[in-house]
């Protein structure tokens, strides 16, 4: 099959021939249908510690359809059959997997890291952390089904956004799911900081109450106050580059909360005091859980949830390369989807 492969720091991805993955005995083969690039992805393709190993097929925001199983597979994971799911290899029968909280699993092994990815024309996946998605989920909703549970996972983790003022840093794909969550949820005020206009336009259409521009104003929090007449409750650092989180800290005001989303895989400096000064509740959070992806797929399917939008380019493996390196850097984009087909 043809592949999108990691060949080092500094190198783009490598379209490859690899070999067709096989399915374990509770595991299902999906030809992928769409796989969205994620700030992760590209942190994983720079050069830090914590890089990806070369060879490594990235890609964990995935869906398609089923294309062979394994032997202990349930008769209703069907061929044909639209799937999605949390991007991660797990035993399956310890409690953590049994709640729908793979994260946990001590034998956890992540699919685009350790194990090959969506970036790809197929990829293994187990059934125990895997959803079969209702025909009415069309491929850019499931591939974005990943996405919105990172967003709707952060909110839950809140002590509560209903009335709230927030303020989220960073309207990439988890910063907007995170101001759609939050205004589904009943948060009041939900303002936006980016620097990206395309953006901040697009954060207004799926929850953002008032955006801000960090970069045309002196003073982030006296503009949050000025638009909503308070300070906020809660900050959502939805970024993931180092300083965020000190910031985050700064603009915060006493007793309120800062959740930080942002993955940030290099070293970072806060200090610690200035979050003890405010006795601020800092929580950091990470992945979701699979009812989050079951809640996403049944609002798609009922269509009380419409994203769409936010996939503004899809490229097959002719211009993924480019298209991956391009995210790099400043760009008017939101999510950019690879369609192998």
């Amino acid at each position: 099959m043809k592949a999108a492969v990691f060949k080092g720091a500094g190198k783009p991805l490598s379209i490859e021939s690899v070999k067709d993955p096989t399915p374990g005995s509770n595991q299902v083969v999906i030809e992928v249908k769409r796989c969205g690039i994620c700030g992760t992805d590209l942190h994983g393709t720079e050069d830090h510690e914590g890089a990806l190993a070369i060879g490594t097929v990235p890609g964990h925001e995935y869906v398609g359809e089923i294309v062979a199983a394994g032997s202990k597979v349930d008769s209703k994971w069907k061929t044909g059959s639209k799937v999605t799911g949390i991007p991660f290899h797990t035993c399956g029968n310890c409690i953590p997997c049994r709640l729908g909280r793979p994260w946990q699993c001590a034998k956890i092994s992540i699919v685009g890291m350790q194990e090959p990815g969506g970036f790809a024309d197929y990829v293994c996946v187990d059934t125990h952390n895997s959803i079969i998605l209702p025909e009415s989920v069309d491929w850019i909703e499931g591939a974005l089904i990943e996405p919105m549970a990172v967003g709707l996972h952060a909110v839950k983790m809140t002590s509560g956004v209903n009335a709230k003022n927030i303020l989220i840093v960073g309207a990439g794909p988890v910063g907007l799911a995170v101001a759609y969550w939050c205004r589904f949820m009943g948060g009041y005020n939900i303002v936006v900081s980016e620097p990206e206009e395309l953006r901040n336009t697009t954060a207004l259409k799926y929850g953002a109450t008032a955006t801000i521009n960090p970069n045309e104003v002196d003073d982030l929090s006296a503009e949050f106050l000025k638009i909503s007449g308070a300070e906020p409750d809660i900050i959502f650092e939805c970024v993931g580059i180092p300083g965020m989180i000190a910031e985050s800290i700064e603009f915060a005001t006493y007793g309120s909360e800062v959740i930080v989303v942002g993955f940030c895989t290099r070293q970072d400096f806060f200090v610690p005091a200035a979050a003890m000064a405010k006795e601020l509740v800092v929580r950091f959070v990470l992945s979701y859980h699979k009812e989050d992806f079951e809640f996403i797929a049944g609002l798609m399917a009922s269509d009380r949830v419409d994203v769409a939008d936010m996939c503004t380019g899809t490229v097959g493996y002719d211009d993924f390369a480019q298209a991956f390196e391009d995210l790099r850097h400043p760009n008017d984009h939101c999510k950019v989807m690879l369609a192998p087909d």
